[in-house]
């Protein structure tokens, strides 16, 4: 059984209240809200800069601040990194004092964790980060830590966040560790995260047998625009399944995804024992946002290039049907937002929530939404010196004004609820906008499984 968890009290001396209601029960429909919490950290001679959101956007000061206004706004529960990188102070050795701390003023607000135990980076003692021989167990050690330490306090668990993502950004395009390129090196940071994902769910598991794993992934969504792209575009959304195909146990000897990852390096061994060693997950997270998941494939001169688009809440549908019919699983949308004006960022909570209204009264199993993030945040480019680190394009007035600043104003992604301003001690303060007055009301006024959603209450 778990064990009594050593948190400290709630801050007014009470014990901490452990009733506050458990997400993503059948029939519920959970608001929650995200801390943007990319840690990467680069190895020596690596070509960037540490990459800290939790440092960059004020939260690791500001954090009372931040989950007050996740509590205010109407959230039920938080997506909120676990530190790995710096929690792991050496193999085995976890210092849980600051996390400890957080954790307990969240519930003392009425939130509830779902923790995201992997957001893009590795301790640095783990040399060749994701491709790194003993990275599986690794992080599977640090799930069972967590596990166990925050059994009965912290029970929802997401083992990684965005394989897909990651194994672009670390294994297909070099941005960061282990550096590697080519589809060679997305295979080998894939199929290592991918057991590393099925070890830490089995390890999580035995050590709190209430545990619920929310797998998380990235929406993938693209198009051709050309017909000899077409072929390409469909292989990329197949390929948008594969991470969470071998966690499950479905790339077995033989099939087609089995022969490429062969093709391109894959360690047969490591193969045969995810195909063997497949496990269940209790929740799928989808992540979509509708200006950057959607992708349309251009033709260049030596191949083709992705630009960014916008498929509103018909890409959302869209990436819901897909998880939805491959895999069975009730889901949560794990992160959703837009950038630009009040208007557009309120805009689009209405349109997605009603978007998944109409699919929950046709029977799709949805039991959360998640603004992500709470705040503003830093755009990647940052840890490169203002460089383009995405697949897709960007503007070069863009990447020109984030080269030439002298401070993080041209970095900020105005995606939150709650506005990043930075001042002259480049301390960064918080402003609610009129989208967070949007997400207040839905929130505590709206059910999608409630008929009543389908009058949403209006707003800018």
């Amino acid at each position: 059984m778990p064990r009594p968890h050593p948190l400290t009290p709630a801050p007014d001396g009470a014990p901490l209240d452990r009733g506050t209601g458990r997400p993503f029960t059948p029939g519920s429909f959970t608001w929650l809200l995200g801390i943007e919490d990319t840690c990467v950290y680069p190895r020596p001679g690596f070509g960037m800069n540490p990459l800290d959101e939790l440092a960059l956007t004020g939260h690791r000061e500001d954090w009372r601040a931040d989950l007050e206004s996740a509590s205010a706004l109407g959230a039920q529960a938080i997506r909120y990194g676990a530190d790995w990188p710096l929690v792991a102070t050496a193999p085995g050795v976890y210092d849980w004092s600051s996390l400890d701390e957080r954790v307990a003023y969240a519930h003392s607000l009425g939130l509830s964790i779902v923790a995201d135990l992997v957001h893009y980076g590795t301790p640095e003692w783990l040399d060749g980060s994701f491709a790194d021989p003993s990275y599986p167990e690794a992080v599977a050690d640090f799930a069972a830590a967590y596990a166990a330490h925050f059994a009965g306090v912290a029970d929802h668990v997401t083992p990684f966040n965005e394989p897909l993502t990651t194994a672009s950004f670390c294994g297909m395009r070099g941005v960061w560790p282990p550096g590697l390129s080519g589809w060679e090196g997305w295979v080998k940071v894939v199929v290592n995260i991918c057991d590393g994902i099925q070890r830490s769910v089995r390890r999580v598991r035995s050590a709190n047998p209430d545990a619920v794993i929310v797998h998380v992934e990235a929406s993938s969504l693209y198009s051709a625009g050309s017909p000899d792209l077409e072929a390409e575009a469909s292989w990329l959304n197949r390929l948008g399944m594969l991470p969470t195909d071998l966690v499950l146990g479905r790339v077995t000897p033989g099939s087609r995804n089995y022969r490429w990852l062969c093709e391109h390096g894959a360690d047969v061994a490591q193969l045969h024992r995810l195909a063997d060693d497949g496990v269940d997950l209790d929740i799928m997270g989808v992540n979509y946002y509708p200006d950057l998941s959607p992708r349309l494939l251009q033709p260049t001169e030596d191949g083709s290039r992705q630009i960014a688009t916008n498929a509103w809440a018909e890409g959302l549908e869209e990436s819901l049907r897909r998880f939805a019919g491959r895999y069975g699983l009730p889901m949560v949308v794990t992160e959703t937002s837009i950038e630009g004006s009040d208007d557009l960022r309120s805009s689009w909570i209405s349109a997605s929530i009603e978007r998944i209204g109409s699919l929950v009264d046709q029977g799709m199993d949805i039991r959360g939404w998640t603004w992500w993030p709470l705040t503003d945040f830093v755009d990647w480019s940052y840890a490169s010196g203002g460089r383009n680190v995405e697949e897709f394009a960007i503007p070069d007035d863009v990447v020109d004004r984030r080269t030439a600043a002298d401070n993080l104003d041209p970095y900020l992604r105005r995606m939150g609820l709650v506005r990043l301003e930075e001042g002259p001690d480049h301390r960064m303060a918080r402003v609610p906008t009129p989208a967070a007055d949007r997400y207040h009301d839905v929130a505590s006024t709206s059910d999608p499984h409630d008929d009543a959603t389908a009058a949403l209450p209006q707003g800018s």
